[in-house]
């Protein structure tokens, strides 16, 4: 399995699976023209993307929905995702703890299964992907982790992984008071120590790959994201390089 980080953060997210013939993107949060100008850039041809699986509405993820129309890909989404950007006659519902398949051939496949997450979207989603011997979770946007989610992530090979903010950073910032409260809610971004507990759990030392990814511009820092998540892996005995590898995007 492939994975790409194309975009992380506030300013739009993308992200490019293959098997090496199926492949698919969460998300498409840039401008059509940017992403397509990236995937190029990444060795990626638009017009083989076999599905774009949306996470929820917010414009730094659908942005660059126009992409489907222009290469006649697939949309992907919750109901209440797809009502809320327009595709509902023309998407594709995805329910919670259901799956789409993608069989190239015969010879390879794709599952790619839908778990719930918090945050103030319609019906948000987060996506984890199988192939015959690679698992992936891709989790973007949500306020915490429950053990539902915890129990559709678990035993990943490659986690990208929301690590949005760090706490003092952001009461101590300039935002104002009903932004922070609204980013520190349950149904607001994830934290870096919530996102470094929450891998803590899933993370087993047997080589997984960790993007830390939809980092604050403004309230996180790649180190102190880092830092965090290494500690509390650490505290479970498990060390970078040797259990696993760990890339802030």
């Amino acid at each position: 399995m492939i994975v790409k980080v194309l975009a992380s953060g506030s300013k739009g997210n993308a992200v490019w699976i293959s098997n090496g013939e199926v492949s698919i993107l969460i998300d498409v949060g840039l401008p059509k023209s940017k992403i397509e100008k990236i995937m190029l850039e990444r060795d990626i041809d638009p017009s083989k993307i076999d599905g774009i699986f949306i996470s929820h509405e917010h414009q730094d993820h659908v942005m660059g929905i126009s992409l489907a129309d222009k290469y006649k890909i697939p949309v992907y989404a919750s109901e209440g995702t797809l009502k809320e950007i327009g595709r509902l006659d023309t998407g594709n519902i995805m329910r919670a703890g259901g799956f789409h398949g993608f069989d190239a051939l015969r010879s390879s496949y794709m599952l790619v299964s839908a778990f719930g997450v918090h945050h103030d979207a319609m019906e948000p989603f987060g996506y984890t992907i199988t192939t015959k011997d690679k698992k992936a979770t891709v989790l973007m946007d949500t306020g915490h982790v429950d053990e539902a989610m915890i129990q559709a992530m678990q035993y990943s090979d490659i986690y990208v992984f929301e690590c949005n903010h760090d706490v003092d950073m952001l009461q101590d910032g300039d935002y104002d008071a009903r932004t922070k409260s609204r980013i520190l809610s349950d149904n607001g971004h994830l934290s870096n120590d919530a996102a470094a507990e929450a891998l803590a759990k899933l993370v087993t030392g047997k080589g997984e790959h960790i993007w830390l990814t939809h980092m604050s511009a403004n309230n996180n820092l790649p180190a102190l994201a880092e830092g965090t998540v290494k500690r509390a892996l650490r505290a479970k005995g498990l060390h970078p390089g040797k259990h696993y590898t760990l890339e802030v995007f």
